[in-house]
């Protein structure tokens, strides 16, 4: 636990450092849970918006994309659920005075049990070699049939509750686990309680009354009060998605562990409207699509795994999670829900206006079915960021601390730099960054020595150094470094443009 604690530690502190995150509102000693992008934060955030948008939208014929009011009538809510059920089971302990959620502790004690069911996978491994068979092995091990069992009884328990929102039998089983807080170690429990997570104000008047309304608290929404908008103007053929990307808000009580869980945060979300009876089909497609996009970043496929949702949303007939291996462990970074109809009928009820496609093929109006991928942007960032952070050991004997940002989503293409400054050498980098910088996003960087200016290139993540010295001034060549291998090589500075876009700018949407 510690080492995570530290490894996280180290991922806020280089954050705020470099100029990625800053604490909000830091001078008048924070907010909690919100959080600032910096100058280079914010670079690598519209990247990762950009790379989302294209891969899901530019190369799709069929999706396109909107982008909706923060603020929606109050009735949205309503229909959708919201109102009435938008809630967390919460628990304190009552000696650290700390409030978590229940079901996150019943997740993490699972998880425990997963590892452990790893370990006896990796003693097998060392014991059979080359003749191991894990299918098997998974199968017949006394140790991991039990610690399966173990899982399939807390997570039945686990589900049955919560469907039936029986608060006191999910505070027995925490109990009957013997789980305890991870910060206190203390066993010493409230009763569970629900809390709505819906922020409110109050928007103008109506008829003398101020209206009650609501910050959004997903994207989702948005999109499907405009399905016949956006059908009808764009003339749009089941299948068809619509994507956005946009804020939503949380009241999370317990939101913590940096930009994870926060309280004002960004999704990117596409809904996919089918015909009924295909949900099983697409449901599958899009969850084999999503996860390729995901192995297409390079942070390791080992990285990545799928979660079927215990308890399904009142919306779903069928979920599921792509968790990532954060510093805090496996944890949800995107979902892939099948929601049915229900959200398209709802608005048809609670407004009244008909939300159908006429489906020419079949002759017939129906309400289309959704399939939905729902990835927060922010835990992108951070499992982007924490996969790339790396101090590595050189030759010298010396550390460097590199961030090793897929090369699409760096946030500066390269860095231009004068060996000195003098000479007419900053005219000449300075004329060179000009006519790249249309082109690419580039840093120019003159302060400190070449070896200190690489060192800072290196922990911001820019996958080029070009530099500028007084070779260049007598044949137009210049010194370009390799921010993973380290290497240099003399190139003509017409070749600059093309080496960037080949290393630079991947291939990822292929």
């Amino acid at each position: 636990m510690a080492q995570k604690e530290d490894k996280l530690k180290d991922i806020i502190s280089h954050a705020k450092e470099y100029g990625f995150i800053f604490p909000s509102s830091e001078i008048y000693d924070g907010l909690s849970a919100t959080y600032d992008y910096g100058q280079i934060g914010s670079e690598l955030k519209n990247n990762i918006k950009s790379y989302w948008w294209k891969s899901m939208v530019q190369i799709h014929e069929n999706i396109v994309g909107i982008d909706s009011a923060i603020f929606m009538h109050p009735n949205i809510w309503k229909a959708s659920g919201h109102t009435d059920a938008f809630n967390d089971p919460l628990i304190d302990n009552k000696d650290s005075k700390k409030r978590y959620r229940a079901d996150i502790l019943i997740e993490d004690h699972i998880e425990k049990i997963h590892k452990k069911i790893n370990k006896e996978i990796l003693k097998g491994k060392k014991r059979f070699g080359d003749n191991f068979n894990e299918t098997k092995f998974k199968q017949t091990n006394p140790n991991i049939i039990r610690h399966l069992s173990a899982i399939n009884a807390v997570e039945n328990r686990m589900k049955k509750n919560l469907e039936e929102n029986n608060l006191e039998e999910i505070y027995n089983l925490i109990v009957d686990l013997e789980i305890s807080c991870p910060i206190s170690g203390s066993k010493n429990w409230t009763e569970v309680r629900q809390f709505n997570l819906m922020f409110s104000t109050e928007m103008g008047s109506v008829e003398g009354e101020s209206a009650k309304i609501y910050l959004r608290p997903e994207t989702a929404q948005g999109i499907f009060v405009n399905f016949s908008n956006v059908q009808k103007t764009g003339r749009m053929k089941i299948p068809f998605g619509i994507a956005q990307i946009g804020k939503a808000f949380r009241n999370e009580i317990i939101a913590r562990q940096f930009i994870f869980r926060m309280r004002e945060f960004e999704q990117m979300e596409m809904q996919f409207f089918i015909p009924p009876g295909e949900e099983k089909k697409w449901y599958k497609y899009w969850k084999e699509e999503r996860i390729k996009w995901h192995y297409k970043l390079g942070l390791g496929e080992e990285n990545y795994r799928f979660h079927d949702h215990i308890k399904l949303a009142h919306y779903a007939d069928n979920a599921c999670d792509i968790e990532f291996k954060f510093p805090m462990g496996f944890k949800e970074l995107e979902g892939i829900h099948s929601r049915t109809d229900f959200d398209l009928k709802q608005h048809e009820k609670f407004s009244g206006k008909k939300l159908q496609y006429f489906d020419p093929k079949l002759n017939q109006n129906y309400v289309p079915y959704v399939i939905e991928t729902s990835i927060g942007l922010d835990r992108l960032f951070l499992a982007i960021l924490s996969s790339s952070l790396k101090t590595e050991k050189l030759n010298d004997g010396s550390n460097r601390i590199l961030l090793s940002l897929p090369p699409a989503l760096s946030p500066y293409k390269a860095a231009i730099m004068p060996l000195t400054r003098k000479d007419g050498l900053p005219e000449k980098a300075k004329r060179i960054f000009n006519e790249l910088k249309f082109k690419f996003n580039c840093i120019y960087d003159e302060k400190d020595s070449p070896g200190k200016r690489y060192r800072r290139q290196d922990a911001i993540g820019t996958p080029h150094s070009i530099m500028i010295d007084h070779q260049t001034l007598e044949d137009e060549s210049v010194t370009i470094r390799n921010r993973d291998t380290m290497l240099q090589e003399r190139v003509q500075i017409k070749c600059i443009e093309e080496i960037i876009t080949k290393y630079s700018m991947a291939e990822l949407l292929k």
